[in-house]
């Protein structure tokens, strides 16, 4: 998508950005867990999350420390993965971008006394442009097959979520015949069903959830 390379969960806060807290939280959170169980770190072991080896890396802070917290816990199956926790990866992914110039964190206090950080995009252009790209994903006329693969998945998963920027644009039954057609081109067949409970979670989640209504 835009300019330099994003993560799944990254790109996942940013599709979200207008979302409310736990909506965007879940979403990261679904992002971190597909991109792990695209590189084989996280396996499905019977509806549970699983790693493969305690221990494997990725290099990236964020995906490490989400492994290492699934690797410390009670074994849990993927839709609980979704939302356990889940600030915990969403405020590593928004230091990332922090420290990527995406976002500006600002720091104030409230009520005059408790301090308090307040995240605040830094390129919206950019922003912008990663939307306008999962949105031509989604309703063509990119093929799926010519989309990078984690720009798929964020479509599918932030599609999931209800996010404002993928709602269905035409009737729903061609768009859930368009996402499905995206699940087949972002997962391998066994990881197939991992998308889908992620995925699953997601929509019952944002159902749970107010929906705001800026774009």
């Amino acid at each position: 998508m835009p300019n330099g390379p994003l993560s799944l969960p990254a790109r996942l806060c940013l599709l979200a950005w207008d979302a409310d807290p736990s909506r965007q939280a879940s979403a990261v959170r679904a992002g971190a867990l597909a991109e792990l169980a695209r590189q084989g770190l996280l396996i499905d072991d019977d509806g549970i999350a699983t790693p493969r080896d305690l221990d494997s890396r990725t290099g990236d802070p964020v995906l490490d420390g989400l492994l290492e917290l699934v690797s410390e816990s009670c074994p849990h199956r993927w839709r609980v993965w979704v939302t356990l926790r889940a600030r915990y990866t969403l405020d590593a992914v928004r230091e990332q971008l922090v420290a990527e110039g995406v976002l500006r964190a600002e720091k104030h206090r409230v009520l005059g006394v408790f301090p308090s950080v307040e995240h605040v995009l830094a390129d919206a252009g950019r922003v912008r442009t990663l939307r306008r790209q999962a949105r031509q994903i989604l309703d063509g006329p990119t093929p799926p097959e010519d989309a990078p693969e984690q720009d798929v998945t964020a479509v599918v998963l932030g599609a999931a979520a209800g996010l404002n920027t993928l709602r269905p644009a035409g009737g729903h039954a061609d768009w859930g015949r368009r996402v499905e057609q995206l699940t087949a081109r972002a997962a391998t067949p066994a990881q197939a069903g991992i998308i889908r409970e992620l995925g699953n979670t997601l929509t019952a989640t944002a159902q749970a959830s107010p929906l705001p209504t800026g774009g």
